[in-house]
């Protein structure tokens, strides 16, 4: 035996051949590596930026949402070390202050006035920073009136630290606020499902809300992830599809209190059109379902994500029902959120349905015959036509219009078509043999009668200059004398 590898996309079967063959299990296929997604389970997306080269300085200049994006650890560290670095900056421009007064030396002499009393040291004067910044008062240390340069700086510092609290406590504030882990009590079914529901093939998966608070105008939304090649050679390795969960009709505007089941209906506008259960072991594509709202408690925009690979979705599924009726409410089995099982599903696409119900149709050979028929119609009304053109001139000029043989051979055509569509007989005389107990003298007597229907129904489709003309009967009543004979000449 020798063993053939194969590269197929990012994965690898081992297809295992011989020489005679005989009395050998198939080849089994090789299992499949770990699958690379795009979005997570829990919704991260699995993209890093990188070569950003001068554009790194736009994190810069919204430095706030850079602040907000940032992991919690990286958060305190800076939120700890901006405090930390403003104390010690303010109390040192105190401390400063006082060693150029020379505060420091006479902070003891009772007959002296420093700038700040009772600051003899950089701890001193630290403390009456903080005491001060947090107002603190404990009333021991304190400004005088005889040291504008404290004055200015004391103003300073209450503009610098109403900045800077303003700014991180604000950064702190939105991050703990943020709706992100409101998204994790939405949930979505582990698996996506495949069967019929309402004669259709559907795409299933489910969405539940684990808080009684609602989420307010809550919307769903799911896109495909499929690489493909376009006509003129270029690869998209992430191209981006629409699968319709109910925009047309408005099922996609959610009223999310119990579990639901999302469906999309593959049809032909679906792109898992030409999808089968066959197809769906080479088929690579992943599912990403984005779920939005407002949440009820805090107004703000919610949005849960997560996605299906092609390994989970399950052909021929269906979910376990998980709503109840009790004893005055529904009771929700969360137990069963995720469960399915097995239902009868063809295993062929769409179009492959599609494809066997027209090959299996009875009405394709009389379809193919009629237009055949319609065919040989139009034909013999252009040749008709011609004849038309060859009537005499006064003839064309006593009926007003020149095209009026042509029209009047197309309306006779439309009636001896209806007459002759099934065998040689007109279409009463089929009827009357469709009924039972009519006899054929009687189908016989009624013939003449009938034949003469249709010339009659020709004339009341004329205009009502033609039908004046005609006198309701045949043409030739009205004609002068010599256009009598010249058509009796003509046709006989």
């Amino acid at each position: 035996m020798s063993a053939l590898r194969r590269k197929l996309g990012d994965e690898y079967q081992v297809v295992s051949t011989s020489a005679s063959g005989a009395g050998l299990p198939p080849p089994r296929a090789a299992p499949r590596g770990k699958r690379q997604r795009f979005v997570d389970k829990n919704g991260r997306c699995n993209v890093q930026h990188g070569n950003l080269g001068g554009e790194s300085g736009r994190y810069l200049a919204d430095l706030f949402t850079t602040l907000v994006d940032l992991k919690w650890r990286w958060n305190l560290f800076i939120f700890i070390l901006t405090y930390t670095v403003a104390w010690l900056f303010m109390a040192s421009m105190w401390w400063v202050i006082a060693y150029m007064r020379g505060d420091l030396n006479k902070a003891h002499d009772d007959s002296y006035t420093p700038c700040v009393a009772n600051v003899y040291n950089f701890p001193s004067a630290f403390l009456f920073f903080i005491e001060t910044e947090a107002t603190i008062g404990y009333g021991y240390r304190y400004i005088t009136d005889k040291c504008p340069e404290g004055i200015i700086l004391f103003l300073f510092q209450s503009i610098l630290g109403s900045i800077v609290d303003a700014f991180l406590i604000g950064c702190m504030f939105i991050k703990m606020s943020q709706p992100k882990k409101r998204a994790e009590t939405l949930m979505f079914s582990e698996h996506a499902a495949i069967s019929m529901r309402d004669g259709k093939l559907t795409l299933m998966f489910r969405v539940g809300n684990l808080r009684n608070s609602h989420m307010v105008s809550a919307q769903i939304r799911c896109k495909l992830l499929k690489s493909r090649q376009t006509p003129e050679g270029e690869f998209l390795p992430l191209d981006q599809l629409e699968l319709d969960v109910g925009f047309s009709t408005g099922a996609d505007q959610l009223f999310l209190v119990s579990p639901l089941t999302i469906c999309h209906v593959i049809d032909a506008k679906s792109p898992f059109y030409d999808l089968s259960q066959r197809s769906m072991q080479t088929e690579q594509f992943e599912i990403v379902v984005i779920l939005e709202g407002i949440v009820e408690t805090t107004g703000m925009t919610c949005q849960a994500r997560t996605s299906y690979t092609e390994d989970e979705v399950l052909w021929g599924h269906r979910f376990f029902p998980v709503i109840s009726l009790e004893e005055g409410f529904f009771k929700v089995d969360y137990s069963q959120f995720h469960a399915t099982f097995e239902v009868p599903t063809p295993p062929y696409s769409v179009k492959e349905q599609e494809e066997m119900l027209l090959m299996s149709s009875p009405l394709i050979a009389p379809a193919v015959s009629d237009s055949k028929e319609r065919n040989n119609s139009v034909e013999c009304l252009d040749g008709l036509d011609d004849v038309g053109t060859k009537l005499p001139s006064k003839l064309q000029k006593i009926t007003g219009r020149e095209d009026f043989p042509k029209k009047l051979l197309r309306m006779s055509s439309t009636t001896s078509e209806k007459a002759y569509s099934m065998g040689d007989l007109p279409m009463k005389l089929q009827r009357i043999s469709s009924v039972p107990g009519n006899s054929e003298e009687k189908l016989v007597s009624k013939t003449p009668k009938m034949l003469s229907d249709p010339m009659s129904q020709s004339v009341a489709e004329l205009p009502p200059k033609l039908q004046k003309l005609s006198g309701g009967g045949r043409l030739e009543g009205n004609l002068p004398p010599k256009l009598r004979k010249m058509n009796s000449d003509r046709f006989t």
